[in-house]
């Protein structure tokens, strides 16, 4: 059973950054960075480039909205959120090999690698955040 816990006034914080970095995100799949998100939908995946960006933006929007106003399932919002950040590592990864640009700013293998880094801080600040983390710390000690 998922259980919510009381989180830190820090946690808190850094739960409504994320989730605003999710919203923004969210529109940016949507409108101006469309085609860049593209650049990260792996070419083995059997949709369309774009309709995998408009779902994907629609998806953050939500989870962004989800963990920000619904605090009663935030650490549901925090599990869901790190396994999307999970989900779309390969497309990370994807265009890292195939040397895609995107942003302006991932223009180089470097960049590129540097940005894979990333993606366990952002699974990390979702399950803390979120209180998911010590939910599941606690579900384990009976607590």
């Amino acid at each position: 059973m998922i259980k919510n816990l009381k989180t830190t006034t820090t946690q808190n914080i850094f739960s409504i950054l994320l989730a605003l970095f999710m919203i923004y995100a969210g529109f940016s799949h949507l409108t101006f960075n469309r085609v860049d998100f593209q650049a990260q939908v792996p070419d083995w995946v059997p949709l369309s480039k774009d309709l995998v960006v408009i779902l994907s933006g629609i998806l953050e929007i939500t989870l962004g909205l989800g963990l920000a106003l619904w605090k009663n399932q935030r650490v549901r919002f925090g599990w869901v959120l790190a396994l999307f950040f999970i989900l779309v590592f390969p497309g990370n990864i994807a265009q890292y090999l195939d040397k895609k640009d995107a942003f302006g700013t991932l223009d180089s293998d470097s960049a590129r690698l540097i940005r894979l880094f990333f993606q366990p801080v952002l699974i990390a600040w979702a399950l803390w955040s979120s209180g998911a983390w010590q939910s599941w710390r606690n579900s384990k000690k009976g607590t």
